[in-house]
C-alpha cells in the first residue's frame, strides 16, 4: 500500500491505531495463556530462568516416587520386625511354660533294703541320664561315690538324690515304704532290676513315661521359630527385603550427592539378615527341655534375640522418620521452585483485563480520530 498517499493526520492516527491493535493482541495472548512471558522474545532473562527452575523442580519431582517406594520398603521391614517381636515373645512364653511345668511321671517299686546284697542291681536306661544307662550295684552302689552301708530305704533315697550322675534327672522318695522314682525328663525311662533276689523286686523292663507337656512345648517352640523365618522372608516390597539383608538406597537430590543407604545391621554395625539363625535361635530337641537349667539357657537366647530385634526396629523407625522428613522437604522445595518460576512468567489477569478495557477504549477513540482526519481530507470535495 506504499503507492497510496495519506495525509499526515491520517497516517499519524493509523500508526496509533496499529500500535493499539498490537498491544491488544499481546494483552489477549496474556489473558489466554495466563503468562506475561510466553517465549524468549518476551523477556529472555525471565524465560530461561523460569525454564531452569521448572527443570530442577521436575528433576527433584522424579525422586519422589523412589522416596515413596523406599518408605513402603522400610514400613514393610518394620511390620516384619513387629511380627517377629510378637513371635519371640510367644517363644519366650512357651519356654516359661515349660520351665514351670512339673508334670513328671512317677512309679513306685518294692525294695527290701535289709536283704540288699552285692548281686542286687537296679538299672536305669534312657531319660536324661548321662550315657543313657546307669546301674546301681547293691553291694557298692557306685564306685565313684561308694556308700558302704544302706540300712534303710531313706538311706537309699538320699543316695539316689545326691548322686551327681542322677541329680536333677530323676527324683527318689519314700512312698509308704516303697521306692518312688520320678522321671524328670521328656524321654521314657526304662527301669529294670533283679526279679529273682529278694532285695530288689523292680521287675524287668518297667517304663516311666516322659513329660509330654515339655515335649509338646518344644515342638511349639520350633513351629514358632519357623514362623519367625516366614515373617522375615515375606517382608519385601518391589523385590527388596531389608530383613533378608538387601540394601535400600534412596537418593534425595537431582545430583545424586545426597542419599541414604539402609541395611539391617547387628550391634557391631555388621550387615546381616534377620532370621532365627542370625538371632542365635535353633530348633530344640525334646530332651533339651529336660533340665530347668537348659530351659533357662534358651530363655536367655530368646531375650537376647528380642533385644536385637527391638534395637533394629528402633533403627528402622529412626530411618523412616528421616526419609519421611526428606520427602516433605522435597515436596516443599518443588512448590518453592515452581512458585519462583511462575513469579517470573505469570501475568496479573486483573491488570491485563484492565489493560484490555483501556486498549479497547483507545482503539475506539483512534478510529474516531481517524474518521475525523479523513473528513478533513474530504472537505476539498466541496470546492467542486
Amino acid at each position: 500500500m506504499s503507492d497510496v498517499t495519506l495525509s499526515k493526520a491520517v497516517r499519524s492516527n493509523l500508526l496509533h491505531l496499529q500500535g493499539t491493535s498490537k498491544m491488544m493482541d499481546q494483552t489477549q495472548t496474556r489473558l489466554a495463556t495466563g503468562k506475561r512471558v510466553n517465549s524468549a522474545l518476551d523477556n529472555p532473562t525471565n524465560f530461561f530462568t523460569s525454564s531452569a527452575l521448572k527443570a530442577r523442580a521436575s528433576d527433584i519431582g522424579s525422586l519422589l516416587d523412589s522416596m515413596s517406594t523406599g518408605i513402603r520398603i522400610i514400613e514393610a521391614a518394620d511390620n516384619g520386625l513387629s511380627s517377629i517381636t510378637k513371635t519371640l515373645e510367644q517363644m519366650q512364653s512357651t519356654l516359661r511354660q515349660a520351665r514351670q511345668d512339673k508334670s513328671f511321671m512317677v512309679q513306685s517299686y518294692a525294695v527290701d533294703v535289709a536283704q540288699l546284697g552285692a548281686a542286687d542291681v537296679i538299672t536305669l536306661t534312657g531319660g536324661s541320664i548321662d550315657g543313657g544307662t546307669y546301674t546301681l550295684d547293691g553291694g557298692n552302689l557306685n564306685p565313684a561315690n561308694p556308700i558302704q552301708t544302706i540300712d534303710t530305704l531313706d538311706d537309699l533315697v538320699a543316695y539316689l538324690n545326691n548322686e551327681p550322675d542322677l541329680k536333677n534327672r530323676i527324683r527318689a522318695s519314700n512312698d509308704k515304704g516303697t521306692l518312688r522314682i520320678e522321671n524328670i525328663s521328656t524321654q521314657d525311662l526304662e527301669v529294670s532290676g533283679d526279679a529273682v533276689d529278694a532285695g530288689i523286686t523292680v521287675g524287668v523292663n518297667d517304663t516311666i513315661k516322659g513329660n509330654n507337656v515339655r515335649a509338646n512345648l518344644s515342638k511349639q517352640f520350633n513351629e514358632l521359630r519357623n514362623e519367625l523365618n516366614g515373617f522375615a522372608d515375606d517382608s519385601s516390597v518391589n523385590g527388596i527385603n531389608l530383613l533378608r539383608g538387601d540394601q535400600l538406597k534412596i537418593v534425595f537430590n537431582e545430583l545424586g550427592t545426597s542419599f541414604l543407604e539402609i541395611e539391617a545391621k547387628n550391634r557391631d554395625g555388621e550387615v546381616r539378615p534377620i532370621n532365627s539363625a542370625t538371632l542365635g535361635l535353633r530348633d530344640i530337641a525334646e530332651q533339651e527341655l529336660d533340665l530347668d537349667s537348659g530351659i533357662d539357657g534358651f530363655l536367655r537366647d530368646v531375650q537376647q534375640a528380642l533385644g536385637e530385634v527391638r534395637s533394629q526396629a528402633s533403627d528402622f523407625g529412626s530411618t523412616l522418620s528421616i526419609v519421611q522428613n526428606r520427602e516433605n522437604f522435597t515436596k516443599n522445595m518443588i512448590n518453592t521452585l515452581e512458585t519462583a518460576a511462575s513469579d517470573l512468567t505469570l501475568a496479573d489477569t486483573n491488570e491485563e483485563a484492565a489493560n484490555m478495557l483501556a486498549l479497547q477504549t483507545r482503539q475506539q477513540l483512534s478510529q474516531t480520530a481517524l474518521s475525523l482526519a479523513s473528513q478533513a481530507d474530504q472537505s476539498v470535495l466541496r470546492l467542486f
